[in-house]
C-alpha cells in the first residue's frame, strides 16, 4: 500500500511540473554543389564534448565557465542531431548516397566520415565556435585516407537561444562544406 501511494504521489508531482521548452537544430541550405569522387559515404555518429552532448543548451559565461539552462533543452539528442544535419548537408552538396551510422543501405559505403568535436560552444564574446578533426577513410576503393582539422567561428548578434541555434546551424553548414570538398570536386 505504501509503495502504491509513493508511485501515485510521484505521478501526481510529474503531472504538475510545467512542460520543458525545446530548441530545434535546423539545417541551412548550401549553395555549394560538387561532383562526388565517391558513390556513397557514411557519417559515423559525431563525437561531442560532454557539455555539447547534453540535452541542455550550453553557453560560455564571462570568466570562461560553461553553464546550461535546464528550462530549455535541445529538441533532439545532440550527437544524433549533428550527425543527421551533416548527413543531410553532405547528401545535398554531393548528390551522392550519404547516410548515418548505422549504415542504412545494403552495399557498404565507399568511405566513412568520422567527426570528433573538441569545442562546440556559444562564447561569451558573441562568437559560436566549432572546432575539432574529421577523418575520411575508404575501404576497398582507391581513396586516400585523410585527417583534417576544422576551426569555425560564427558571429552571433546576441546570446539568445535563436541566435545560438542559427549560429550552430551555420557552423555545421561550414563544416559540411569543408568535408564535401574532400569528397568532391
Amino acid at each position: 500500500m505504501i509503495k502504491k501511494c509513493l508511485v501515485l504521489s510521484f505521478v501526481a508531482l510529474a503531472a504538475c511540473s510545467p512542460p520543458i521548452d525545446r530548441l530545434a537544430l535546423s539545417p541551412l541550405p548550401s549553395s555549394l554543389e560538387l561532383r562526388p569522387l565517391v558513390g556513397s559515404a557514411m557519417v559515423r555518429t559525431v563525437s561531442l564534448p560532454s557539455y555539447a552532448g547534453a540535452e541542455e543548451v550550453a553557453r560560455e559565461q564571462p570568466g570562461g565557465l560553461i553553464a546550461s539552462n535546464d528550462d530549455v533543452l535541445w529538441a533532439d539528442e545532440p550527437e544524433r542531431a549533428v550527425t543527421l544535419v551533416l548527413t543531410r548537408n553532405l547528401s545535398d552538396i554531393l548528390n551522392a548516397d550519404v547516410g548515418p551510422e548505422p549504415w542504412p543501405f545494403v552495399r557498404l559505403p565507399d568511405v566513412a566520415i568520422d567527426v570528433r568535436v573538441e569545442q562546440m560552444l556559444a562564447g561569451a564574446d558573441g562568437t559560436f565556435r566549432l572546432s575539432g578533426q574529421f577523418f575520411v577513410g575508404g575501404d576497398g576503393i582507391d581513396f586516400r585516407n585523410t585527417a583534417d582539422t576544422f576551426d569555425i567561428s560564427v558571429p552571433m548578434p546576441d546570446q539568445s537561444l535563436a541566435s545560438i541555434a542559427t549560429a550552430h546551424s551555420a557552423a555545421l553548414l561550414s563544416l559540411s562544406e569543408q568535408i564535401a570538398r574532400r569528397l568532391g570536386r
